[in-house]
C-alpha cells in the first residue's frame, strides 16, 4: 500500500467506481446546442457571432472578456439560432449561444485523425498561444484558464509539474478511462507542459485503486521515451486530488493561506487538461468536447461518454434510456464536491465531469442535533481549519472573525460534513461564511487599488 499522501485531515469514502469498466463512447450532438459564455473562472467570454451566422466545429464564437478568461469555440456546425439568457445548471440566467446543428463540418485547420504526434514544437511562446487560442482551461473542476497558469509572474519559478490523475471523488471514472484509452496523448501533453515550464520534472499522480492506469502510463512513458516524467502511486484518500493536498503529497510542501501553487514551485494540471493541451498544440483542436461519467446505482446504464460542450443534460439522459423512477437528485460532478442540478435542460460545460443519479435514501439527511464538540470535523479538515468554529461564526455573520480564522481557505471538500456525528450541515453553513470573508477581502483590495490610482492623479 502506498504511503504517498497529504499530511493533514482527509476521509475515506467508498469509491463506488461502478462505471470504471465502461469504455468511452461518443455521444452524437443534440439537434440544438447551447454554449454558455461562463465556462471558466474569471470574466465571462464575449460573443463574436450574430444570430443567423453559419459556424463550423472549432470556430471561435466568443472571445476572452478579460485577462483571466478564455475563448469558446463552437462544438458543432450549423446556424446560430439565438444569443441570450438561458438557465444554467443552478437555474441562474446566463448568456448562451444556441446553435442549430447542421451536419458535422470541422475547421480545415483541425487534425481529426487518430495519428499520434510526439514531436513537440520548439517555440514555447507559440505553444502557450496555441493553448490560449484553444480555450484550454483546467478540467479538474476549477476551470482556471491554462495559459495563465503556464505564465508565472516575475520572481516565480516552477520546479515541478504535477499531473492530477487521482480522481479521488467517488463515482467519477472519466479520468481513469482517459488514462487507459488516451494515455499516449496524456503523456505527450505532459511532455509539452514540462518543456514549457523549463524542462522541470513531471509527476503523474494516480491513486492506488487504479492499478491498470498506473501500469499503462508507465508503459507509455517507456515506449515514447520522454525523459523527466514519472508516475507516482498515491494512497487512496479524499481529497487527494485537490490542488494543495496533491502538492503536499507529491512535494511535501504546503501552500500558505491565500497562496498559489507557484509560490512553492508547483504547477498542477488535470489529466483531462493534459489531453486538451495535446489536442490544442499537436492537433489544433480547441476544447469542443470532454469525457463525462454517467453513473449511479439507480441509473440502468453506466457510461463514460465523449460529449460535445453545450449538450443539454436532458438529451444525455434520454439517450441512455431516460430518467430512472427512483432518482431523487441529479448531481453535476461527484457526491462530495458536486452541485445539484436544478435544471435538467441546462447544457454541459467544458468542466462537466459527471452526471450522478442518487436515490432518496442516498440523499436523505439525518436530523441535525447539537454539536457534541467531538472534534471529528477538525480532524478531517485537510486545510487544518476548525469547522465547528467556522459554522458558529457563519451563523452570526461575524465577517472579521471568519477571515481571522481563515474561512476563505475552505476548499469546500465536504470532509467536515461527512465526518460529523451530529449531522450538522457544516459545508452549507461554512460556504456562506466563506463568501462573507472573500467579499471582505475583495472589497479591501478594490479600495486599496482605488486609493493607489487616486494617489497617482
Amino acid at each position: 500500500m502506498s504511503k504517498n499522501t497529504f499530511a493533514i485531515g482527509g476521509v475515506h469514502p467508498h469509491d463506488n467506481k461502478i462505471a470504471r469498466d465502461c469504455r468511452i463512447e461518443v455521444l452524437p450532438p443534440a439537434p440544438s446546442m447551447f454554449l454558455s459564455v461562463a465556462q471558466h473562472i474569471g470574466a465571462p467570454s464575449v460573443p463574436v457571432v450574430a444570430v443567423g451566422d453559419k459556424v463550423k466545429v472549432g470556430q471561435v464564437i466568443a472571445e476572452p472578456g478579460g485577462f483571466v478568461s478564455a475563448y469558446i469555440h463552437s462544438s458543432v456546425s450549423g446556424t446560430v439560432k439565438s444569443i441570450g439568457p438561458r438557465a444554467d445548471l443552478a437555474g441562474r440566467p446566463v448568456t448562451h449561444i444556441e446553435i442549430a446543428v447542421e451536419g458535422d463540418e470541422w475547421l480545415e485547420t483541425i487534425d481529426t485523425t487518430d495519428t499520434l504526434i510526439t514531436e513537440i514544437p520548439a517555440d514555447n511562446k507559440a505553444i502557450i498561444e496555441k493553448i490560449r487560442q484553444g480555450g484550454v482551461v483546467g478540467l479538474g473542476g476549477a476551470t482556471f484558464p491554462t495559459h495563465v497558469k503556464l505564465s508565472p509572474p516575475p520572481g516565480s519559478k516552477c520546479e515541478r509539474v504535477i499531473i492530477n490523475g487521482c480522481e479521488c471523488e467517488p463515482y467519477l471514472t472519466s479520468d481513469f478511462r482517459v488514462l487507459l484509452e488516451k494515455g499516449e496523448q496524456v503523456v505527450v501533453g505532459a511532455a509539452i507542459l514540462r518543456q514549457v515550464m523549463g524542462n522541470v520534472p513531471v509527476t503523474i499522480a494516480i491513486e492506488e485503486n487504479k492499478p491498470e492506469a498506473i501500469a499503462h502510463i508507465r508503459e507509455v512513458i517507456a515506449k515514447l521515451g520522454f525523459e523527466g516524467i514519472e508516475v507516482m502511486n498515491m494512497k487512496m484518500r479524499y481529497p487527494q486530488g485537490s490542488e494543495k493536498q496533491l502538492i503536499d503529497a507529491v512535494m511535501h510542501r504546503q501552500v500558505g493561506s491565500g497562496g498559489l501553487p507557484i509560490s512553492v514551485g508547483a504547477v498542477v494540471q488535470n489529466v483531462g487538461t493534459a489531453l486538451a493541451v495535446y489536442d490544442a498544440v499537436q492537433k489544433n483542436k480547441p476544447i469542443v468536447d470532454n469525457i463525462v461519467t454517467i453513473t449511479g446505482e439507480c441509473f440502468p446504464k453506466q457510461a463514460n461518454l465523449c460529449v460535445r460542450v453545450g449538450t443539454p443534460i436532458s438529451y444525455i439522459i434520454d439517450s441512455l434510456g431516460g430518467m430512472p423512477a427512483d432518482a431523487a437528485k441529479v448531481i453535476s460532478g461527484g457526491p462530495m464536491m458536486g452541485k445539484a442540478i436544478a435544471n435538467l435542460d441546462a447544457a454541459t460545460l467544458k468542466g462537466t465531469s459527471a452526471v450522478l443519479f442518487l436515490t432518496e435514501k442516498q440523499t436523505r439527511r439525518a436530523p441535525e442535533s447539537a454539536c457534541i464538540r467531538c472534534g471529528k470535523c477538525a480532524d478531517a479538515c485537510p486545510m487544518g481549519l476548525e469547522p465547528f468554529l467556522l459554522q458558529k461564526l457563519s451563523r452570526i455573520a461575524d465577517t472579521e472573525a471568519l477571515e481571522a480564522n481563515a474561512a476563505q481557505d475552505c476548499i469546500e471538500c465536504g470532509c467536515c460534513l461527512y465526518s460529523c456525528p451530529a449531522h450538522i450541515p457544516l459545508l452549507d453553513i461554512i460556504r456562506t461564511g466563506k463568501g462573507l470573508a472573500m467579499g471582505a477581502i475583495r472589497a479591501r483590495a478594490a479600495a486599496a487599488k482605488a486609493a493607489a490610482e487616486a494617489a497617482k492623479m
